[in-house]
């Protein structure tokens, strides 16, 4: 089982749903600056709390592992990875281990990033496309998936492994058989690793997830 999901939250209720929450993630919430931020950090929990009663999942205890993946302590065979980007939140639930990510898919990238920090054959394919920058984050939103569903994270080196995309996106000699996923949406790029093939992306409106 695998569920994916995304909604954009520039015109969440911030207040609203800051009493929605937990005690940790209004922390969270508090800890930043900026208006755009909270929201994408409280929208980001509202989702994964919508999917999670979706799945008849209630009262979870999140804990922290010991790259800074949180995960459900409480409750077997349920795995989820959340991600934002500008004004989207994405979340993944699974019965496996997965990872998601979503950017905002800026033309302004800068593609150094990935001539220094991408394997080499990616770097050589983002900059023969016919559009360098929306190459570059096709390659980027799937390298970040694989390395949140390792629970490395960015302990993970960019350049250490390598993705083919191909008519069948892969991580080169995989020995786990992962799925990934790509999905475009409006100025966005998703990307999600797990050990399912994913056909339904789901878009919430804001005002479902309070």
């Amino acid at each position: 089982m695998i569920k994916l999901a995304y909604c954009n939250v520039e015109n969440l209720d911030l207040k609203r749903a800051y009493g929605l929450v937990s005690k940790n993630r209004q922390d969270k919430i508090d800890f930043y600056r900026f208006e755009k931020d909270k929201k994408l950090s409280a929208g980001a929990y509202l989702l994964l709390k919508k999917l999670l009663s979706e799945e008849n999942v209630t009262n979870p205890i999140f804990k922290t592992g010991k790259y800074g993946k949180v995960y459900i302590s409480n409750i077997e065979n349920i795995h989820f990875n959340l991600s934002h980007s500008d004004k989207m939140v994405l979340c993944a639930i699974s019965d496996m281990e997965v990872g998601a990510d979503i950017e905002y898919n800026d033309p302004k990238i800068d593609l150094s990033i990935a001539e220094h920090y991408f394997y080499n054959s990616e770097y050589e394919n983002i900059m023969n496309s016919p559009n360098p920058p929306d190459e570059f984050f096709k390659y980027w939103v799937l390298k970040e998936s694989y390395m949140k569903y390792t629970g490395l994270g960015m302990n993970l080196d960019l350049n250490s492994f390598e993705i083919i995309i191909e008519d069948e996106i892969r991580l080169k000699n995989d020995d786990k058989n992962l799925k990934f996923n790509l999905f475009n949406i409006k100025d966005y790029k998703i990307g999600i690793a797990g050990h399912y093939n994913v056909s339904d992306l789901i878009e919430y409106e804001v005002d479902e997830l309070y």
